[in-house]
């Protein structure tokens, strides 16, 4: 049995290594996925100062951090890192919470933001903004169907106004178009 002495906040797998994030570190934990033991080796991503959370692309062996203000690209294989999207004051302010990759392309999820922001892993090109239900009003986690539609957990207002938690899934037609005039 595996025990982290911290705040996890994220976990994802690959080949076998279990990669984790804990709260305020800017290191990333391995672990033997199978024995869930740790391994000698970890990634020190300097700048890296509120983790949220951690995914992996399989495609590319790259793991997608989400710090507060951007997300971090770290390599699975030299553990080279670089800020590969910022999201803080001199662009679309929103804090990032929550990430979930679906063939090359990243969901991003904010607790405080009435949207999920789509990105290309490999181009960092905005794909889609998914504009949240008003019944929304505490997005937790977003993931993308393979039928194109998402899926939120999220705290939501009732007929009766009581904030509960929800999952919903959602339908989709906002485009980058849609998004680039909203945003000039």
């Amino acid at each position: 049995m595996l025990y982290v002495v911290d705040q996890v906040r994220g976990v994802t797998v690959l080949d076998n290594i279990m990669y984790v994030v804990c709260d305020r570190s800017s290191t990333i934990r391995l672990y033997n996925a199978d024995t869930s033991s740790p391994l000698d080796a970890v990634i020190d991503v300097e700048g890296i100062i509120y983790p949220f959370d951690i995914v992996v692309c399989r495609d590319d062996r790259q793991l997608y951090v989400a710090d507060l203000l951007c997300i971090w690209r770290v390599s699975c294989d030299d553990h080279s890192y670089v800020k590969w999207l910022s999201t803080g004051p001199t662009t679309d302010v929103f804090a990032v919470s929550a990430l979930s990759l679906t063939s090359r392309r990243l969901l991003v999820t904010s607790f405080w933001s009435e949207r999920l922001r789509q990105y290309s892993t490999t181009d960092r090109q905005l794909l889609r903004v998914v504009e949240l239900p008003q019944y929304v009003s505490y997005v937790l986690h977003g993931v993308e169907t393979t039928r194109g539609t998402f899926v939120v957990g999220h705290y939501g207002r009732s007929q009766d106004e009581r904030l509960q938690e929800a999952v919903s899934e959602l339908l989709t037609v906002s485009s980058l178009r849609n998004t680039r005039r909203a945003m000039c």
